[in-house]
């Protein structure tokens, strides 16, 4: 990867339907985006009965679990994002949220796996990502050092590539809570593993200061219209070329560092300074 590697999370906002979510990867590829993230859950294993009988009203029916399911993708819909991903030039994956999910996963040929904020401490879950060897973004939101350092070790222990990514797990993320100097002490903490970031806030300036900070990789929910149904639709963005654009210009002024004279100062120099004694 060259450059911040930027990811389109589509997640759930597809809200069920495949032409939705073809429109939002569409959308990621013109933008310019690397790669688009969607969620695998096994429902029954993820909720508990009782969570998923409760009375929710949704698109779908009038419980918790109608709506879950309404969410979900099935293995034919997935052959679906696989081939469309494919037809289009760009890469997906999936945070899977419980261990049949990641074998779930691991029938398609995919380049990158992702621990979702809330599978952090999940430790069978983390093992089974970790011996597939494929490079692992790990989302750090509502996590502390130790919780952290806890997850790493299992993924040095089976040598597998990863890189944090900064996150409040926050929806909507309040801006005065971006706190973003936690990911230089990431960085320090973890003998300067990469650290990306993964965004919930509103709005584009907090993720294009993160690249300015030297992040990875940005995260970004996507969405066709944040009025949409779905709870994370809010914290999401509708037009990710923008965004795209922001980073892209952030990293060409970021430059390399070095202190020099453009070729465009010296004529500047020739006309405005009328004395030189350093040459």
């Amino acid at each position: 990867m060259s450059g911040v590697y930027i990811i389109a999370e589509i997640g759930i906002n597809h809200n069920g339907d495949m032409e939705i979510a073809k429109k939002l990867i569409d959308g990621a590829v013109e933008a310019g985006c690397d790669a688009v993230k969607f969620q695998k859950r096994t429902i029954e294993t993820v909720y508990t009965k009782e969570d998923l009988d409760r009375p929710r009203e949704s698109p779908w029916g009038t419980t918790n679990r109608q709506q879950k399911q309404g969410l979900e993708f099935n293995k034919e819909q997935y052959d679906e994002i696989n081939r469309y991903c494919e037809e289009k030039g760009i890469e997906w994956f999936a945070s899977a949220w419980d261990v049949e999910s990641q074998l779930f996963l691991r029938q398609y040929d995919l380049k990158y796996n992702k621990v979702a904020s809330a599978m952090l401490t999940h430790r069978e879950l983390l093992e089974a990502i970790a011996e597939e060897g494929k490079y692992t973004f790990i989302s750090t939101g509502m996590s502390t050092l130790i919780q952290i350092t806890k997850a790493i070790k299992i993924f040095k222990d089976k040598n597998c590539p990863f890189e944090l990514m900064y996150c409040n797990s926050t929806y909507p993320m309040p801006v005065e809570e971006a706190n973003l100097n936690a990911m230089l002490t990431l960085k320090k903490t973890f003998d300067g593993v990469k650290v990306g970031y993964s965004g919930h806030e509103t709005g584009l300036i907090v993720s294009c200061a993160a690249a300015a900070m030297g992040a990875s990789s940005i995260e970004r929910h996507i969405t066709l219209d944040r009025a949409m149904y779905g709870s994370d639709q809010s914290a999401s963005i509708e037009d990710s070329e923008t965004l795209i654009d922001g980073i892209r210009k952030m990293e060409l002024m970021l430059g390399t560092g070095a202190k020099v004279v453009y070729d465009s100062e010296v004529p500047i120099a020739k006309k405005l300074r009328k004395k030189d004694d350093t040459t």
